[in-house]
């Protein structure tokens, strides 16, 4: 056996960890689908100028982006984006919703919204914090 060695990232390392792990959760876990899930707002030109994505999995959602253009913000757009992707996850058997925002983000539109937070990182990446979010979809 070699000696370990540290390695810049590597995206042949983390594919590789990544495969890894999924067979070993595989094995301990009940199996479900994850299936991406987005919804855009594109202008005449088809340019995306608002959209949310993430992933459904189980009884989750898991929202991982939703920006909307500067020209375009505090007009209910971010709002129509979530219902539309919350809707289709509840038809698609979830029960909750999870993210993660950043204090300068958008923790008051989700809170609006009916997140809730459920844990605080602190001093991330130094100073700031970063907040992990749920929601009941579904009671």
């Amino acid at each position: 056996m070699k000696k370990v060695t540290l390695e810049h990232h590597s995206d042949e390392v983390a594919s590789f960890l990544s495969q890894q792990l999924i067979a070993f959760n595989r094995a301990h876990w009940d199996v479900t689908v994850k299936e991406a899930i987005s919804a855009t707002l594109r202008d005449e030109q088809e340019q995306i100028i608002a959209g949310l994505s993430g992933m459904t999995f189980g009884n989750w959602l898991h929202i991982e982006r939703l920006w909307v253009s500067d020209r375009l913000r505090g007009q209910g757009i971010g709002s129509e984006l979530l219902q539309v992707v919350e809707n289709e996850a509840i038809t698609r058997g979830c029960r909750f919703a999870l993210l993660d925002t950043l204090e300068f983000q958008a923790k008051p539109f989700y809170e609006r919204h009916g997140y809730h937070v459920e844990w605080v990182q602190t001093r991330y990446p130094l100073n700031g914090q970063k907040y992990f979010m749920t929601k009941t979809l579904v009671p």
